[in-house]
């Protein structure tokens, strides 16, 4: 191992990461009835949440608080199912931190008091570092080299960001404003008409929702907020508007800033808060070389999943052919005599006879009756 690779390995060891993981998401209407947004499934066999833990872990930080608030009997038992095989006597842990009116009679006010409420028990961690990660993105990021680019440039925070087009940005990001040396000098609450980047015109640097803060600034400012009688105790509305002009407040770039002339793809992210959005994200990975690779092996992501047969496809008669095409079909999935073509089905999907499914998002437990034609939908 390198000595940048120990460094690296070393701010990964003094780090807690802290999942908000709380959203109601109720863009995703009957998506989430019953479940929190990080809970809602993805990929096939997938849970959004998913995403940002299997980063943590691949990113050597393994001492992890997830706060969960909004429906979380679903998330909780994923968690709980799938990730709870940690050895303590390492340090490590996923721990779930439900809103317990810690320090009150209210429940989480915002992501802010989210953090606030938990302050003792961040302390019994006794972290160098504190990353405050949105639980409900679709992305693959090493934390590790933000963390380094945290420690070297003397931050108080550092804030991730992605490249993004200004019509993409607009009235729908976080917007962070930076000078030529990526300290952020100004930050934007979803702007109609959000600043772009120094020299790059119809680009800005979109908030990931991702934070690295120093321990001790962390705990001052959130101690600040809860005094602040006309504060929504929200990260993107309060916090970093007030820390910016007196902190040492420094952008991180996934990926970095590209040049005019760049051509190669930007780091895959997105925000999957929209139907449109969530069913884009999905459909993406039938490609046949989809920007996410769910089959990377030196960077997989993990989950929870139920013990179930393989995929099934039969019957083989003129129209009625079981059979699935530039799709993904997970486990239970039963294919009778019906045609799947560029879709994802969820486990334990059953579509019958003389049935045709182009274009869908079909998720788990769904059973498509004969006859049925299902076309850019997803069937829930």
């Amino acid at each position: 191992m390198s000595v940048t690779n120990r460094y690296i390995s070393r701010l990964s060891q003094q780090t807690l990461a802290l999942v908000l993981a709380g959203g109601q998401g109720s863009r995703l209407h009957e998506l989430t009835t019953w479940r929190a947004k990080p809970a809602v499934p993805f990929g096939g066999k997938f849970r959004i949440i998913d995403f940002v833990l299997s980063n943590c872990i691949n990113s050597g930080i393994r001492r992890i608080g997830v706060i969960t608030q909004y429906k979380s009997h679903s998330l909780v038992a994923h968690i709980v199912g799938g990730w709870a095989g940690f050895k303590s006597e390492f340090g490590e842990f996923v721990e779930i931190l439900p809103a317990s009116m810690r320090t009150g009679k209210a429940w989480y006010l915002g992501t802010a008091d989210a953090l606030y409420q938990n302050l003792d028990i961040i302390r019994t961690h006794k972290p160098k570092f504190v990353l405050v990660l949105g639980g409900d993105h679709i992305y693959k990021m090493d934390y590790g080299p933000m963390l380094a680019s945290h420690s070297e440039s003397q931050a108080d925070v550092s804030i991730a960001c992605i490249e993004v087009s200004t019509e993409e940005a607009a009235g729908t990001f976080g917007v962070v404003v930076v000078d030529n040396n990526c300290r952020v000098i100004g930050f934007e609450e979803k702007p109609d008409e959000p600043t772009e980047i120094p020299g790059k015109p119809g680009r800005v640097l979109a908030s990931m929702g991702n934070y690295v803060f120093n321990t001790s600034f962390l705990f001052d400012e959130l101690i600040k907020d809860h005094d602040d009688k006309n504060s929504s105790h929200d990260f993107g509305k309060d916090i970093m508007p007030q820390i910016i002009e007196k902190n040492m407040v420094i952008a991180y770039p996934f990926g970095g800033i590209t040049d005019d002339n760049q051509t190669e793809m930007l780091p895959y992210w997105r925000d999957v808060g929209t139907l449109d959005a969530y069913w884009s994200a999905n459909m993406e990975l039938v490609a046949l070389e989809p920007e996410l690779d769910l089959y990377d092996q030196s960077w997989p992501v993990y989950t929870h999943q139920k013990q179930l047969p393989s995929a099934k496809f039969v019957h083989a008669e003129e129209g009625r052919t079981g059979m699935a095409v530039n799709s993904i079909v997970s486990g239970g999935c039963l294919i009778s005599g019906a045609t799947v073509r560029r879709s994802l089905l969820f486990s334990n999907v059953d579509v019958r006879s003389y049935s045709l499914i182009e274009d869908s998002v079909i998720l788990p437990e769904v059973t498509v009756q004969r006859n049925c034609v299902v076309k850019r939908a997803i069937f829930v």
